[in-house]
This record gives C-alpha cells, sequence and structure tokens, in this order.
C-alpha cells in the first residue's frame, strides 16, 4: 500500500459556509465585476455588490413563498449567469438545492425528485415544463413550483420585497461547515443514481485550500467563460471558487457560439474535459485540410509537440526552435485568437488528455493542468499545478487532501472535500468507505512524488477467457482522439480476444469525409459501411494497440450506424458511457463478433 498526503494550507473554520464567498467579496470591493452577462454582441459587466443585491431581494422571495431552511429545491437550467444567481439565493434563503441536468429524461427527474424529497422544482425552458408533464402526480405534490421563463425572478423578487434583511442574514448563517450545502446525485454509470450530500465545508475548505497553489487563476484579474453544465460537479466547484477568488465569469451553453463567445470575452482560463480539446484540435486540422494545407498543419504539430518536449529536458536546437517561432507566426497564434488571445491556463478532468495534445497545447501556449475526482470529492482530489506539473498524470493530492493505493491496485482518499453521505442510503455509505477512506472504485499509481496515474476503473477491468486482465480506458482514450470517432467501448470479458464497438462523430463526418474524397452527405449509417473510414479506424486502432500487448490488443472492432444518446440510456448526462447498458443493448452485434464475424464491419442494431 502507498499513501501521499498533502497537508492544509490554512486550518479549518468551522464558522464559514458557502455564502460567506460572496459576502467576503462585496466586504472587500462591491465595484468589482464579477459577471460578464451577454448583451448582443459583448457582455454587460456585473458587479459584485449588484449580484449580492439580486441574490438577497431573490432569497427573500423563496422565503415569502414559503421555502424554510433545509428544505430541497430541484433545479433545471442551462448553464447561465441565472444559474448562480439561483444557487446563491437559495443558500441565503437556508435552503439546499438539487440540481438536475437539463437532457435527464422524466424517469430520471421523477428519481431525483421522489429520492431527495424535493419540496420544489424551478425550471428555465418551456422544453423542461414539458417532460414534467410526464410525471405530473409527482410534481403536482410539489409545495413550490416556478418556471424562470414566466418571470420568475422578477415575480419572487417582488413577492419578498417586504422579507427584512435580518431574517436573510440569520438564514444564511445559519449552516456551518458539516451541513449540507447541495445535493448532487451521481450519474448512473454503474447502477441508479446515488444523492451525494456535499457539505459547505466541502465547497468552503476545497477554496481555501487550492487559492494559494492555484494562484495564477484565483485571483481578481483571472477571467473564464463556463459552458460545461452547472449541474455537475466539476463546473459547480468553479463557480463557487470563481465567486471566492474574485474570478470574472462569462457564461455560454451553447457550444456552437463558444467561438464568438471567447473572442468577445477573452477569457484568461477554461475549464473543459478532454472532448472540448480534441474537437478544437480536430476542427482546426480538418478546417487546414479543406483549405489545401493539411500537411502544413501536421507539420506544425509535430515541431509544437517536439518543442514541449524539448522544454523538459532543457535542450532545444536552434533548428527547433527556429521552426517552432515559423509556425507560432502562422499557425499557433491564429489558434491562440480562437481561443480569446489570452487563454494562458485550462483545467482538465473526466478522462485523461494524451500525451501529444498535451504537449501540442503547451506548445501553442496554453498549459492544461489535468486533474482528477468524483462527484464524492467535490470535483477535484487532485490536479497538476502550474509549478507542480508532470504531463500524463493528474498530479498530486491537492492541500487537505490524502490519496491512497492499495493492494488491489484501487484510489482510495480522505480529506476536506470527502462527501458526507450517501443520501437515505447507509447501505451505500457504509460499502463506499473503508477505514474511514473513500472508495473510489479506480484504479491508479503514484510515482516517487506522488504523482497520480489513473489506469482505469476496477468494475471494468475485463478478464478475457485466456485470464488476461485489460483496463478499457488504455485503449478507448487514444482511439478516440480520432477526428471522426466519437465513442469507443472495448468488450471481451471472459471472451477468447478483446474487440470494439466504435460510433462516429456526426458533427465531425462531413469535413472529414470531404478532404478524404468521400461524399460528405453520407449519413452515419452509410459512413459506418465505408471502406475509407474503416480504414481510417483500423489505422486508430492499430496505433492503440502499440500501447498494449498482443493479449490485451484489439484483434476486431464494429462501427455502429448511431452514436450513444444520453435519450437511449447508454450515455450518462455528463457524456459518459454506461458500459452496463451498452453490453446489455448491444450484446447482439457483441455476440456476432465472437461468432465468427470478419475483422471490421459497420453493424446496424435491430
Amino acid at each position: 500500500m502507498q499513501e501521499f498526503e498533502t497537508p492544509p494550507v490554512v486550518p479549518a473554520d468551522p464558522t464559514l459556509n458557502v455564502t460567506d464567498t460572496l459576502v467576503r467579496q462585496v466586504e472587500r470591493d462591491p465595484e468589482h465585476i464579477l459577471f460578464g452577462r451577454p448583451d448582443g454582441e459583448g457582455w454587460r459587466d456585473v458587479p459584485v455588490g449588484r449580484f449580492h443585491d439580486e441574490v438577497v431581494g431573490l432569497a427573500k422571495g423563496f422565503v415569502a413563498a414559503g421555502i424554510e431552511p433545509g428544505e430541497r429545491i430541484a433545479f433545471i437550467a442551462q448553464t447561465s449567469y441565472e444559474w448562480t444567481l439561483v444557487d446563491y439565493a437559495l443558500w441565503f434563503a437556508g435552503a439546499v438545492m438539487v440540481p438536475v441536468y437539463e437532457t435527464s429524461s422524466a424517469s430520471q427527474i421523477g428519481w431525483i425528485l421522489e429520492d431527495s424529497g424535493a419540496i420544489g422544482i424551478i425550471t428555465e425552458r418551456p422544453e423542461h415544463d414539458v417532460r414534467l408533464e410526464e410525471i405530473s402526480e409527482q410534481v403536482g405534490s410539489l409545495r413550490f413550483r416556478r418556471a424562470l421563463h414566466d418571470g420568475a425572478i422578477a415575480e419572487l423578487t417582488a413577492l419578498g420585497r417586504d422579507v427584512p434583511d435580518d431574517e436573510i442574514e440569520r438564514r444564511r448563517s445559519l449552516a456551518g461547515e458539516d451541513d449540507i450545502a447541495t445535493l448532487i446525485y451521481t450519474s448512473g454509470s454503474t447502477g441508479r443514481p446515488k444523492g451525494c450530500v456535499l457539505t459547505h465545508g466541502n465547497f468552503v475548505e476545497l477554496c481555501r485550500n487550492v487559492e494559494d497553489p492555484l494562484g495564477v487563476i484565483v485571483n481578481k484579474d483571472s477571467s473564464t467563460v463556463l459552458f460545461i453544465t452547472l449541474a455537475h460537479v466539476f463546473a459547480r466547484f468553479i463557480s463557487v471558487l470563481c465567486v471566492y477568488g474574485g474570478i470574472k465569469v462569462g457564461h455560454q451553453p451553447d457550444t456552437t457560439k463558444l467561438v464568438n463567445a471567447l473572442g468577445s470575452f477573452r477569457p484568461t482560463f477554461l475549464l473543459a474535459v478532454p472532448r472540448v480539446f480534441e474537437k478544437v484540435y480536430n476542427s482546426a486540422e480538418q478546417k487546414a485540410e479543406s483549405g489545401g494545407k493539411g500537411k502544413i498543419f501536421r507539420r506544425a504539430a509535430d515541431v509544437a509537440v517536439a518543442y514541449s518536449q524539448s522544454l523538459d529536458t532543457g535542450r532545444t536546437p536552434i533548428g527547433l526552435r527556429l521552426q517552432y517561432k515559423l509556425f507560432d507566426r502562422l499557425v499557433f497564434s491564429k489558434l491562440r485568437t480562437t481561443m480569446g488571445g489570452r487563454v494562458a491556463y485550462a483545467v482538465s478532468g473526466s478522462a485523461p488528455l494524451g500525451l501529444r495534445l498535451s504537449h501540442f497545447y503547451r506548445a501553442i501556449g496554453i498549459n492544461i493542468m489535468e486533474g482528477y475526482g468524483l462527484t464524492e470529492t467535490t470535483a477535484p482530489l487532485s490536479v497538476n499545478l502550474p509549478d507542480k506539473s508532470k504531463m500524463g498524470t493528474v498530479g498530486p493530492p491537492l492541500p487537505g487532501v490524502a490519496v491512497r493505493i492499495v493492494d488491489s491496485g484501487e484510489i482510495q482518499v480522505k480529506g476536506i472535500n470527502v462527501l458526507k453521505e450517501y443520501w437515505r442510503n447507509p447501505e451505500a455509505t457504509a460499502e463506499a468507505f473503508e477505514d474511514g477512506w473513500f472508495r473510489t472504485g479506480d484504479l491508479g499509481a503514484f510515482d516517487e512524488d506522488g504523482y497520480i496515474t489513473v489506469t482505469g476503473r476496477s468494475k471494468e477491468i475485463i478478464v478475457t477467457s485466456g485470464g488476461k486482465n485489460v483496463a478499457p480506458a488504455a485503449l478507448e482514450d487514444p482511439i478516440r482522439a480520432h477526428p471522426v470517432v466519437a465513442q469507443v467501448v472495448v468488450v471481451g470479458d471472459q471472451r477468447p480476444f478483446i474487440s470494439a464497438l466504435v460510433t462516429l462523430d456526426g458533427d465531425m463526418l462531413p469535413a472529414w469525409l470531404e478532404t478524404h474524397g468521400e461524399d460528405q452527405t453520407l449519413t452515419i449509417a452509410q459512413a459506418a459501411q465505408n471502406p475509407t473510414v474503416l480504414a481510417a479506424i483500423q489505422e486508430a486502432v492499430d496505433q492503440a494497440n502499440t500501447r498494449v500487448s498482443r493479449a490485451e490488443s484489439i484483434r476486431k472492432f464494429v462501427v455502429l450506424d448511431s452514436d450513444f444518446t444520453e435519450a437511449d440510456g447508454t450515455l450518462t448526462p455528463k457524456m459518459s458511457i454506461k458500459r452496463h447498458v451498452i453490453l446489455d443493448t448491444y450484446a447482439p452485434v457483441i455476440n456476432g463478433i465472437y461468432a465468427a464475424a470478419p475483422p471490421t464491419q459497420g453493424v446496424t442494431l435491430r
């Protein structure tokens, strides 16, 4: 067993709760700009004092509407200024938000309402209300229901105008560090979603302890555009951290408008999952290819990677430096401009980014700090820091966090960020802890300096009929980085060899087909049978296979005629695969692979 612990930077303060993150900023400088709200082609500044006033006004409305301290309120909305406004207003009213992914099905919403005991729900868009009609009996029993698109914020603010300030101050001060701040449900990738009880101390102490090591982004001169859903703990924690640190935030939930948002807002850092960085790179490559400059881009990328690698050795040959300067002017500067021109750092989580892309982005001037965490750990438990970083790892434990890797290879954690319990589920809580350590279910390893490498999930390890243990992620991650690939699921448990199910990326497919001399109007189903597409995926599979032994390599794959979706139950709201559902749904296809199916083929599931 190995164990590494990073001591807290500051002593815990049990009197603080999340509302103090906002009060602290108001006391420092009420005119400091905390948000930018979309306004035509630009942004309208919102000082922290004005945001505080709006929060208090809405909190008064919640009080006047009969919401009591400790009661749970479900919330379905896109990432927006209003999301954070509602979040803080519920905290100031003493209530607890239960965020719901806006893509959640009616049955999923119904389960969350039932299990959480929510007494109310707030929706943002008419389509959310339509979904609730399918569970009208459950929703009808709720005491509180409001729709933002019907002017709920203005209505509630007016309703609460006679609630005294002292009542809001009393309510916001009720919670201590051990009291529940939010109830976030897991994605359900391994079963029915469980409610994670995250406390005020989880959020506040994590903010206080990362302020110093992440000082390059946690400061009043930093800014970011949030586009990941705030229903996910990753973005939710960053949202609180931004209020705590006085970081200016803009919101853009529509990723098709993200480039314009970055260009006008000009953030200094980004928060994203690896798929976003892969798509930025792939889109740039496809754009260059369609303009007849594909070879130049690929050469520039090779030079970028080599240049970054040379920085680690401390020796950069003069020829490489000259090539880098040339491509920086021709290629890299344009990519930086696309991302706003000021992004110097990015925080990436949920899956490995890969060494090549890590080196590429560092070379163009964007240091991607990969981290690792779960809903149960209030997002991060480890992260690479600006002055303490190793590519290919997810960094050392954060201050106030201890991590151990037991003999089975499982990563276990305890510290300021670990959930209090699973909501009303003592059995699951007891199962999740071992001697006070939270069992992540992930497998990993330490290096000599305590940097963590995540190698897979213990429940996902495949054991072939020959007894070979295979971690799917080692094969899936590099294949998924291919421009035309959306998802990869490695299969082969108790089978004679390893195979894979592959889906195509509908957004990238048309441009890729055109640049490879194929009909860009092909549907996904047609492309799944296309020889050029199959050959490209075979090449990606072959490349991934070089990373593993022969016994672990993918011998066959099939390309499905449609992508996995949250609607069909194969993806979680954060777009992670539900492996057990996919294995059940595509059992006929998988059985066909091992019944003398050809090495590669497109498959239609009927």
